[in-house]
């Protein structure tokens, strides 16, 4: 029922995209919120009681309009609706959007998915699954420079199941979502830095765990 679900919200989306201009020239205005969290906030805000319906609209928006940047809503929602009640509707709704583009790219296939990404961004994709295998999809949650939205269309051009992939949707991004809600606004540039440093820390941790489980003898070699 959900896959059935997702497939007509998508066709539905994406015939209003291509074939209804006053509908594509309203997301273009929309898309204009994600350059200013200040804006992104005080228009989430202004629909009063329906902020968190709006919020997480312009979530799912915004994961299947790749690559447009996620943490300026997540930012606004813990500054509006405070820290867990933030990162709870962000996490949702993030993972709403990521099994719409799951469902686009496994149903509509590689050239819909191209039109709403690009050819080098999924062969960007192609080779993180390639090198990382059913890992990627966790390590790329984890990781804040690698594409939330892209990841989530190359795995529905894969062979991974829903399932495996909402799980580690729902697991790799946990840790950014409440951070992101906890700093809202008051992040400066620094903190900014030091959580993408906290991020690849994260990745690279795993990714060094993979090659040993991979080259048993490797470390042996190293200090031999």
């Amino acid at each position: 029922m959900k896959a059935k679900i997702s497939l007509l919200a998508a066709a539905v989306f994406l015939l209003l995209f291509f074939a209804v201009p006053p509908f594509r020239d309203w997301l273009v205005s929309i898309f204009a919120l994600f350059k200013d969290p200040q804006a992104m906030r005080e228009y989430i805000a202004a629909y009063g009681p329906l902020a968190p319906v709006i919020s997480a609209l312009l979530m799912i928006l915004q994961s299947v309009a790749a690559p447009l940047p996620a943490f300026l809503i997540t930012f606004a929602n813990g500054l509006l609706f405070g820290v867990w009640w933030g990162a709870a509707l962000s996490w949702s709704s993030a993972m709403l959007g990521a099994a719409l583009c799951f469902f686009i790219a496994r149903y509509f296939g590689r050239p819909a998915v191209v039109k709403l990404t690009s050819e080098s961004a999924l062969a960007t994709s192609d080779r993180f699954f390639e090198r990382y295998g059913k890992h990627a999809v966790l390590i790329a949650r984890l990781v804040p420079i690698i594409s939330f939205d892209v990841i989530s269309y190359g795995s529905g051009l894969t062979g991974m199941g829903f399932l495996g992939f909402w799980l580690a949707t729902g697991i790799g991004q946990l840790p950014a979502t409440i951070l992101y809600s906890y700093l809202g606004d008051e992040a400066t540039g620094t903190i900014k830095i030091l959580f993408w440093v906290f991020g690849i820390v994260i990745a690279i941790s795993i990714v060094t765990v993979l090659i040993k489980r991979r080259t048993p003898g490797l470390e042996r070699n190293i200090s031999g």
